[in-house]
């Protein structure tokens, strides 16, 4: 077990997402109030760099050294806090080390990964070393997947309070968004794209809906899959593909199969982008599925993949503006139907660029969540889903610190 000299640390604090989480803990928190933090990374000087940025409120800051690669420095981290916040990635490339001495040391981690194969290969490889030492280990605590996970719960209580049962089905639509992408996350699609164009293995894997639930889960339903344009009842527009869906969905499944199907056996959720009505909506449609499909085929080929790398797309440590940041938001529209045919529908909103504005300030609500709100003798070790190891008090955070708000329509 650590010390817990700090409630938390954030490791890449550096990168793109970190430098705007440290931002957002000095401007919230400070840095010798009632939380108590640290910034890690690999370059000294970027982090006195980064401190310096802060203002004169952060000149207490603390700063540690540590690389993704150095598995001794990592410890150290780990020997020095209850909780490590990550934001080094691509996840599948550098945070293997991590994941694995938290899950040693019992130390409790969470991450912004959206790459669901490095997830699934380090429940494999290490929840039960989680488990004895104690170890609550959370990915996807960004846009990918608090949105949706935390929006399926929300709509999941207020069913059961409404008609005394869970929903069967619940379909999330994109109503509307605003944000840019960073050279951090389209790194990691990159590297994802690589990965399955040359792993059939891989392939199939990514195609299963069930793909990080537990061995023995029972799941069967068949899972819809938006991939081409479609009419959607229950907004009278046409949708499309929703990238995030691919992640989003595992991470809700898996909340189910951990909460002992709390969702039901024959639970099927599904994700999409509206896109607009009539004739105008549904080009719309045609057009991004034609758009998404060109850039995974370029992304899957070596020499169209380095040209995109190199001269077409975001590089790592790019990405949206402060402004850019400030004016960004999401709209997402839950609609819920139970056995029985009784439906209800709620919304998710956040006030801010959903990939980095937005999720920065999730990612540090669900650190210190699990610093603050989480009693280890109610949730011991291993993987959990947000919706699986956090309640009702994540969902306040999130709403009186994190700009985001759960709202029920009818």
């Amino acid at each position: 077990m650590s010390s817990e000299e700090y409630d938390l640390i954030i490791f890449g604090a550096t990168s793109f997402v970190g430098e705007i989480l440290c931002r957002y803990l000095v401007s919230e928190y400070g840095v010798d109030g009632t939380v108590h933090w640290a910034a890690a990374g690999r370059s000294a000087s970027k982090l006195e760099k980064l401190r310096e940025s802060l203002g004169a409120e952060a000149r207490s800051l603390t700063l540690l050294t540590a690389d993704a690669a150095d598995e001794a420095s990592l410890k150290g981290l780990c020997e020095q806090t209850r909780v490590i916040i990550s934001t080094v990635g691509p996840y599948a490339l550098y945070g293997e080390p991590l994941v694995r001495l938290c899950a040693t040391t019992g130390t409790d981690y969470c991450d912004l990964t959206g790459e669901v194969q490095w997830v699934r290969r380090m429940i494999d490889g290490y929840e039960d070393l989680a488990k004895e030492s104690g170890a609550r280990i959370v990915h996807c605590c960004g846009f990918d997947s608090i949105p949706s996970d935390m929006g399926v719960w929300h709509l999941q209580k207020a069913a059961a309070e409404q008609f005394g049962t869970h929903c069967e089905t619940i379909r999330m639509r994109v109503k509307a968004i605003r944000g840019g992408a960073s050279g951090g996350t389209v790194a990691s699609m990159l590297n994802i794209t690589k990965e399955a164009a040359s792993n059939p293995e891989l392939r199939k894997e990514l195609a299963n809906p069930y793909s990080i639930c537990p061995a023995g889960h029972g799941f069967s339903a068949r899972q819809k899959n938006v991939t081409t344009p479609e009419f959607d009842p229950d907004s009278g527009q046409w949708a499309g593909p929703f990238i995030m869906a691919g992640i989003n969905t595992r991470v809700v499944h898996r909340s189910n199969a951990l909460s002992s199907a709390a969702y039901g056996d024959n639970f099927r959720y599904d994700e999409s982008m509206l896109m607009g009505r009539g004739v105008k909506g549904r080009l719309r449609a045609m057009g991004f599925v034609a758009g998404l499909g060109a850039f995974l085929a370029g992304a899957a080929i070596k020499p169209t993949r380095w040209l995109m790398e190199n001269y077409l797309l975001p590089k790592p440590g790019e990405g949206p503006s402060p402004e850019d940041q400030a004016n960004g938001f999401f709209d997402l529209r839950f609609s819920g139907e139970t056995a029985s045919g009784e439906k209800i529908k709620t919304q998710v909103t956040g006030d801010r660029d959903p990939g980095y504005g937005s999720t920065a300030k999730m990612l540090a609500q669900a650190g210190l969540s699990l610093a603050f709100d989480v009693d280890r003798d109610q949730k011991g070790g291993g993987f959990w889903t947000t919706a699986t190891v956090f309640d009702q008090r994540f969902i306040d955070r999130l709403e009186n610190h994190a700009g985001l708000k759960f709202s029920i329509l009818r």
